[in-house]
């Protein structure tokens, strides 16, 4: 039995990796990331290919290299393109983030994305799977590293999106500035209006100037339900959020 699923009617199918799920942080990455205006992007440790793979599919023109250290999870990122037929808008490297000017020139990209691990080296739980371990706290590659590695890699007026934890703020800006990154949009998630944001979405341009654009917070739920903005998000089919979430 295919362990593929759809994602929404219609859709593209995908198969979870077990150590990186497909969450709501990935959907909310994919959705923010304005990507119009560029053709070639980086999916820094890409996982099972989530964001690629949502992002391939809102825009025909652009392509995707994903760059994941575990080989299962690379080999799944491939297998979720070939499924959807964009294996040949998206090229899966089995790799380490950090060897970025050992495997790639300087400035090849015009965008990257990273749904990076939220917690410092030996903060916090970790579970017992290495995989999942590797997908939660930054023991193979810190903050600074991958904004370092973004730096690298996108050219001068290309993006950076991130998605992270609010309360590491400070130092994503103090990262991303450091390396010639400009924070310039940034948009907070919260689960309901009134409770304190769990997400952050964060766009910052390579050599770009200072101004940031602060949006109105993405309110996930109102009253007993999904929001609007949800809705539209996940392709206004409740269940398609329960099929990300699996």
């Amino acid at each position: 039995m295919s362990d593929f699923c759809r994602l929404w009617p219609d859709g593209p199918e995908f198969r979870q990796s077990p150590h990186f799920p497909l969450g709501t942080d990935s959907v909310l990455l994919a959705d923010f990331a304005r990507i119009s205006q560029y053709r070639l992007g980086a999916d820094l440790g890409c996982g099972s290919g989530a964001i690629s793979l949502l992002l391939l599919c809102r825009d025909a023109r652009v392509s995707m290299t994903g760059v994941e250290l575990l080989p299962e999870a690379a080999d799944i990122a491939r297998e979720n393109m070939a499924r959807n037929g964009l294996a040949d808008r998206c090229r899966i490297m089995t790799g380490d983030i950090r060897n970025y000017k050992t495997d790639f020139p300087a400035g090849c990209f015009d965008f990257a994305v990273s749904n990076p691990p939220y917690f410092t080296a030996g903060s916090g739980y970790l579970p017992s799977d290495a995989g999942r371990a590797s997908a939660r706290a930054e023991d193979t590659c810190s903050l600074a590293e991958l904004c370092s590695a973004a730096a690298y890699l996108v050219r001068t007026g290309g993006a950076f999106f991130m998605v992270h934890r609010p309360e590491r703020l400070s130092e994503i800006f103090c990262a991303m500035s450091a390396r010639g990154i400009e924070p310039k949009r940034l948009r907070m998630v919260q689960h309901a209006a009134g409770t304190a944001p769990n997400l952050v979405l964060i766009e910052g341009r390579r050599g770009g100037r200072p101004g940031l654009k602060i949006e109105a917070p993405l309110i996930l739920r109102e009253g007993d339900g999904e929001s609007a903005e949800a809705r539209r998000i996940y392709h206004l089919d409740t269940e398609a959020r329960h099929r990300y979430e699996r």
